[in-house]
């Protein structure tokens, strides 16, 4: 099982990132790799159990299901359904802490999931920089 777990601290209030953040449905408005993104049969997109279609600037096309959404934890959960990545069993998380000392927010992405040996590094290389990674410092370009 890989485990990836990348970190950062924005430079803003936590409500206003977990604002951003919580919309299920917005990732297209901040992430640089994502096209467009809908959430299947009209349901809230705060809402447990959501499916969010989205497509890839290079054409993919991924869905996620929402497991998990905590306003009282700022904690987002979900898990991928269809996508062109090879790997099976994947759980994401995004959480966010205050930095009580400046008014700041720990955002803290992490996912575990299953993947050949054969497309272990790519994969994992693919999540942390070009998902994790390029997600967060777009968020932090938006709100800083």
């Amino acid at each position: 099982m890989e485990r990836i777990f990348i970190s950062r601290v924005i430079h803003a209030d936590v409500d206003a990132v977990w604002a951003v953040i919580r919309d299920f449905n917005g990732l297209a408005d901040w992430h640089p790799a994502i096209a467009d993104s809908t959430i299947e049969h009209g349901r809230p997109a705060d809402a447990v159990g959501c499916v969010r279609s989205f497509h890839l600037v290079d054409g993919g096309h991924i869905r996620e299901q929402l497991t998990e959404l905590s306003d009282a934890h700022r904690r987002m959960r979900y898990i991928i359904l269809d996508s062109p990545m090879p790997v099976t069993g994947y759980d994401a998380s995004v959480e966010l802490l205050p930095v009580t000392e400046n008014g700041t927010s720990l955002v803290v992405w992490k996912a575990e999931f299953e993947v050949g040996p054969d497309d272990a590094k790519s994969t994992v290389q693919t999540v942390a920089d070009g998902v994790f990674r390029a997600g967060l410092a777009a968020l932090a370009e938006r709100l800083e």
